[in-house]
């Protein structure tokens, strides 16, 4: 069953980096469940993930990914509605949102999403990805604003 795609556009970067994003549900009777992430941009993205045991807070990254590569960020069913991601290429260019998490340079995971700055973290904005009511897998397509069509192989 295919449920999406849907659209998720950027604001500009200092490097005038147009961030596009494109998700799609991928459910299927009787197959793993995963949360995953692919790159159809053509240079290297990082990528951090967030998410709720409807308590406390995680975030976590870096999980780094060569152009046209898919990585599960999440294996197993997906325990949670919403997810967040922050992602950025080798120039710049962001994949951000509105959802303000706790992260850090070098690879991370952090309790909480409150005070990054005073624990001293980084505080950066994550899009918010809403994987339906059922959803077993989700795929989360960070696609290149130069080809938006682009599909990894």
């Amino acid at each position: 069953m295919f449920a999406g795609p849907k659209t998720f556009a950027g604001p500009k970067t200092k490097a005038t980096f147009a961030a596009a994003l494109a998700t799609a549900c991928l459910a299927t009777s009787g197959a793993r469940a995963d949360l995953r992430v692919c790159n159809a941009a053509p240079m290297r993205v990082s990528v951090a993930l967030a998410y709720t045991s409807g308590k406390d807070w995680t975030s976590e990254g870096w999980w780094n990914l060569r152009p046209s590569s898919c990585e599960t960020l999440m294996r197993g069913a997906l325990a949670a509605r919403y997810y967040y991601v922050y992602a950025m290429d080798e120039r710049g260019g962001e994949w951000k949102g509105k959802t303000f998490m706790c992260t850090r340079d070098r690879e991370f995971k952090i309790g909480g999403r409150q005070d990054c700055y005073a624990r001293g973290f980084d505080r950066t904005g994550f899009f918010e990805i809403d994987t339906g009511e059922h959803a077993r897998n989700w795929t989360v397509q960070l696609s290149d604003p130069a080809n938006p069509g682009a599909k990894p192989r």
